[in-house]
């Protein structure tokens, strides 16, 4: 089986860009900032939740979307040891919802921690039920998984093959199918995880 979400492009890129901005902490560190700005976006096109995301959704531009990671900044912030835990994420994205008047999502964090067969299901199960995914990387062993340290991006779809899958992750306006058992598999105590909506 297999699933990819509805995206959404702006101009040739695949998403937002974190490259995009001019201020150096949000090109350095926003990229929490960035995939609660593309999760808003996503709920707005996909979800016709129009408070969310604050410019037209007709024909979304670098420049509203600049413009809307000012508006997110606050509530997700750039720090000295970056948005480190699914709980800083979760808490800055309620606050934001709860602001633009949005009661209706929820979310709830699964920790890196689980198991990957846990993990592999909650992922299959937020794609059927059409969830984009926040991810958090921290360290981890394996080289090829270099641009995703420390750092947040989104799981918008799957493929399953053998007993394992593969996921489409966003980032940096591109994407890419990595193998969700090896990004599972940090090597590290220190986990990030997911961030799953209902």
């Amino acid at each position: 089986m297999n699933k990819e979400l509805e995206y959404f492009k702006i101009g040739d890129s695949y998403g937002g860009n974190q490259n995009w901005f001019s201020d150096y902490m949000m090109k350095m560190g926003g990229c929490a900032a960035v995939t609660a700005c593309d999760c808003s976006i996503y709920f707005s096109l996909y979800f016709g939740k129009n408070n969310m995301y604050p410019f037209s959704c007709d024909n979304i531009s670098k420049k509203d979307y600049i413009e809307f990671s000012e508006i997110m900044k606050p509530y997700l912030r750039p720090r000295m040891n970056g948005i480190d835990t699914l709980d800083i994420f979760m808490n800055g994205y309620f606050d934001y919802m709860k602001d633009v008047g949005e009661s209706n999502l929820s979310m709830k964090p699964l920790y890196g921690e689980e198991s990957y067969d846990k993990a592999k299901n909650v992922v299959i199960q937020q794609i059927e039920n059409k969830y984009p995914i926040p991810c958090l990387i921290l360290h981890h062993k394996n080289h090829d998984f270099e641009e995703y340290v420390w750092h947040w991006f989104l799981l918008i779809g799957y493929k399953e093959y053998d007993d394992n899958i593969m996921v489409k992750a966003v980032t940096y306006g591109n994407y890419e199918w990595l193998d969700l058992n090896e990004l599972w598999d940090t090597g590290y105590e220190k986990k990030g995880g997911l961030i799953l909506f209902d």
